[in-house]
């Protein structure tokens, strides 16, 4: 006959087992629940490759999520482009000075102390003409962009233009941003390097004024607002295209514009769209776009 003390021994012993199995039994609870959801989740991921690359290729046509593959196809570069919603196709008018310029003006082009991005000189800036035209050809991807740079909206800036396509400056260089945004539509190029920070060693002061509207056709100068050393204009060699909107204040100088049959050339390229760094629609172009060179005569 067992004792007391045998007694107690038993029931602590089956207590024992009795916790174990349930330690047991919910271990194995565990790793049954956790498979159970790595399996759901493997099915839902599989589930939504399925749809979206095998079920859900068959889009309606015009539909705002269509990707065209073709530019991604010629250019190796699989990634897809954001292209502009609409493009206008009537040109902007040409703003006017409210007071118009001196017929000659002295400009000043000094030094920066930044390199240039490619061997340029600045041109003289004495008793530079503000009347009149110039007729300029931006050969771009090989096409053919007829332009009218007109003094009288920015003779300083027709004359940094003029010099600098005289040099072949612009020649063999990118276009290294497009921009298809609703609110700006525009093709950004004259940076040797393409990476937006290049300029031809020099600068000079903005020569906007508050009647400036930006539209489809218009040529117009980048920079990167005042100085703050100086308080002048940043203005050097990178100029801009507005093919449609363009939201922007008069802070950019406007210095020609584009014929329409030229701009449908620049449409092309904008309807490649554009591979977003940053903010959407603002990027480099999804095809590569190179000026091959600028004539002015």
């Amino acid at each position: 006959m067992p004792s007391n003390q045998q007694r107690r021994e038993a029931a602590k012993r089956k207590l024992e087992r009795q916790l174990a199995n349930r330690v047991e039994r919910a271990r194995r609870r565990r790793i049954i629940g956790l498979a159970s959801t790595v399996v759901g989740v493997v099915a839902i991921v599989g589930i939504v490759y399925w749809l979206a690359n095998i079920g859900g290729n068959s889009t309606e046509a015009g539909s705002a999520n269509t990707v065209d593959t073709t530019a991604a196809n010629a250019s190796g570069n699989d990634q897809p482009a954001d292209t502009p919603a609409s493009i206008p196709t009537a040109l902007a008018p040409v703003p006017k000075r409210a007071t118009p310029l001196p017929a000659k003006v002295t400009c000043s082009y000094p030094a920066e102390t930044t390199p240039a991005a490619k061997p340029a000189k600045a041109p003289d800036g004495k008793d530079i003409s503000s009347q009149g035209t110039v007729n300029a050809t931006l050969t771009i991807n090989g096409a053919e962009v007829k332009a009218t740079l007109d003094r009288a909206l920015a003779p300083c800036t027709v004359n940094s233009f003029t010099s600098l396509a005289k040099q072949g400056y612009f020649n063999d260089t990118p276009c290294h941003r497009l921009t298809t945004s609703d609110t700006l539509q525009v093709l950004q190029c004259g940076d040797p390097s393409g990476s937006g920070s290049g300029g031809p060693g020099y600068s000079y002061d903005d020569e906007t004024f508050p009647e400036i509207k930006y539209g489809r056709g218009l040529l117009a100068m980048a920079n990167a607002g005042k100085n703050p050393d100086t308080n002048k204009g940043t203005n050097g060699s990178q100029f801009f295209i507005v093919y449609g909107s363009a939201q922007l204040d008069p802070n950019y100088n406007v210095f020609g514009y584009i014929d329409a049959d030229s701009m449908k050339k620049i449409d092309d390229i904008a309807k490649a769209g554009t591979i977003s760094q940053g903010s959407p629609g603002d990027g480099k172009p999804k095809n590569a776009v190179k000026i091959n060179n600028v004539t002015v005569s």
